[in-house]
C-alpha cells in the first residue's frame, strides 16, 4: 500500500491520456466510446489536466476549460470550468484532491478569472473548498393522459418535426439566443456541439436516438423509451425563447399518441403547471444541484453582474481554502455594484460559499441567514442585500460538464 505522502502533482502530457481515461472510467463507473474520447479530448485538452502520480501510476486528475457564462443582467463573465475530478479508489483520504485543487486554483488565480464552476457527482466534498450549489434543477414527470390545457392557454402552432441533422443550425441559433439571456448558461464550444449532435449510444440509457421538434423561437429534443409496458418521452434538451414557443412545443409534446408520460428537467420559474387544468399531472421526481461555484475574486465577481435593489453595506467574508476573503464595502446603485476592501466594521458576515449560492439567483439571503449561514449585525442591511440578489429569471445550467 502506498504511503500517505507518496504522490506528486504535475501537469499532464499526451502520454498520460490513456491512464487519465482509465481513471475517469473507474471513478464514474462508465466506459467512453471512441466518439466521446475524441470529442472530450478536444473539449478538455490533456495539456489542461493536472494529475497526481504515485510512482508510475496516475491516481488523481482534474482538468479545466475557460468558459463564457451568463450572469444576472444578461452580462457574461469568463469562468474556470473544472471537470473530470477523480481520485483512484486505492488512494482515498490522502490529501490528493486538496493538492490537486490547490494547484488548480493557483492557476485560476494567475489567469485572473473571477469564478470557478463545475457540475458535481457528490454533494458533500466541495464546501470546504469554498463552493456551494449555484443552480438548482427540478426533474418532472407529466402524466400525458391527464395533461389537458386550460382554455386560456394559447395554441400558436409553428412546430415542425425534423431530423436532428436538419435541426442542427436552428438549435445552435436558438441556444445562443437563450444562453445570452439566462443566468448560469454557458457558451457551448465547438467540440461540445460536435458531441451533442453525435448522439452517442451511451447517453441514450436504453432509449431511442433523438427526435427533434423546432419552433422559430425554440426547440425540444426527446427520446422514446419503452419499459414495463409504459412508453415515455424523455426530453433531452428543451429551450424556448418566447411564451408562444413554450406553449407551442408543450402542446406537441403532451399531445403525442402512444405516450404515457413525458420526463423533462425544468427551471424553477417554468410556467408549465399553470397551463394545465390539473397541475397534479406534473409530478416532481428529482430535485438537486446542477452547478457549483466559487468566487475567486470577490470584487471582480460581484461587480460583473447587475442587481435589483440598492445596497450600501459592509461584508466580512471568510475563505476556508484560499485567500479571497476579507472585509468589503458593497455599494449598489441602479443595479450597478462597486466593491472594494475596507476597514469599516461589517454589517453582514459569511463564508465565501454563501456568495456562490447567491450569485446566480438560486438561493435567498434571508433563508441562508435563517439557517445561520449569514451573520447579521444590521437587519436592514440583510433586507436590502436579499432583495438585491434576486433575479428576473431563474438560473439554468447550459450544458453538463
Amino acid at each position: 500500500m502506498a504511503s500517505a505522502k507518496s504522490f506528486t502533482v504535475r501537469s499532464a502530457t499526451g502520454e498520460d491520456r490513456a491512464a487519465i481515461t482509465g481513471l475517469q472510467e473507474a471513478g464514474f463507473g462508465m466506459r467512453l466510446g471512441e466518439d466521446e474520447r475524441r470529442y472530450q479530448g478536444k473539449l478538455f485538452p490533456v495539456e489542461r489536466s493536472l494529475v497526481a502520480v504515485d510512482g508510475d501510476r496516475i491516481v488523481g486528475h482534474t482538468v479545466d476549460l475557460t468558459m463564457t457564462v451568463t450572469v444576472p443582467g444578461e452580462r457574461t463573465v469568463q469562468a474556470c470550468g473544472v471537470s473530470g475530478v477523480a481520485v483512484a479508489p486505492t488512494h482515498r483520504r490522502r490529501g490528493i484532491l486538496r493538492e490537486l485543487y490547490a494547484a488548480q486554483h493557483e492557476r485560476t488565480e494567475a489567469a485572473g478569472l473571477p469564478l470557478t464552476i463545475f457540475t458535481a457527482s457528490e454533494g458533500t466534498i466541495y464546501g470546504r473548498f469554498g463552493y456551494d450549489t449555484a443552480i438548482l434543477a427540478t426533474r418532472i414527470s407529466i402524466d400525458r393522459r391527464r395533461a389537458e390545457f386550460r382554455s386560456t392557454t394559447p395554441d400558436p402552432g409553428g412546430v415542425a418535426l425534423v431530423t436532428l441533422a436538419e435541426a442542427a443550425p436552428h438549435i445552435r441559433e436558438v441556444y445562443e439566443r437563450w444562453q445570452r439571456r439566462t443566468p448560469g448558461a454557458q457558451v457551448r464550444p465547438e467540440p461540445k456541439w460536435d458531441l451533442f449532435f453525435a448522439d452517442v449510444e451511451r447517453q441514450r440509457g436504453g432509449a431511442t436516438s433523438l427526435f427533434a421538434l423546432i419552433h422559430p423561437d425554440g426547440y425540444a429534443l426527446y427520446r422514446r423509451r419503452y419499459h414495463d409496458q409504459r412508453s415515455v418521452a424523455i426530453v433531452w434538451e428543451y429551450r424556448a425563447i418566447t411564451p408562444d414557443a413554450h406553449a407551442a412545443l408543450w402542446r406537441v409534446l403532451l399531445g403525442m399518441d402512444l405516450i404515457d408520460a413525458v420526463e423533462v428537467e425544468i427551471a424553477d420559474d417554468d410556467p408549465l403547471p399553470y397551463l394545465l387544468t390539473d397541475p397534479r399531472a406534473v409530478r416532481v421526481t428529482d430535485r438537486g444541484d446542477s452547478l457549483w461555484a466559487r468566487l475567486m475574486d470577490i470584487p471582480a465577481a460581484l461587480t460583473a453582474r447587475t442587481y435589483r435593489h440598492d445596497v450600501d453595506t459592509v461584508l466580512s467574508v471568510h475563505d476556508p481554502f484560499r485567500s479571497a476573503g476579507g472585509t468589503f464595502a458593497l455599494r449598489i446603485r441602479d443595479g450597478i455594484a462597486e466593491c472594494e476592501p475596507t476597514t469599516r466594521p461589517a454589517e453582514l458576515g459569511c463564508d465565501i460559499n454563501v456568495l456562490a449560492a447567491l450569485y446566480f439567483g438560486a438561493h435567498r439571503a434571508e433563508k441562508l441567514a435563517a439557517a445561520h449561514r449569514i451573520r447579521v449585525d444590521a437587519p436592514a442591511a440583510l433586507r436590502d442585500f436579499d432583495a438585491a440578489f434576486t433575479t428576473d429569471r431563474a438560473p439554468e445550467l447550459g450544458w453538463f460538464f
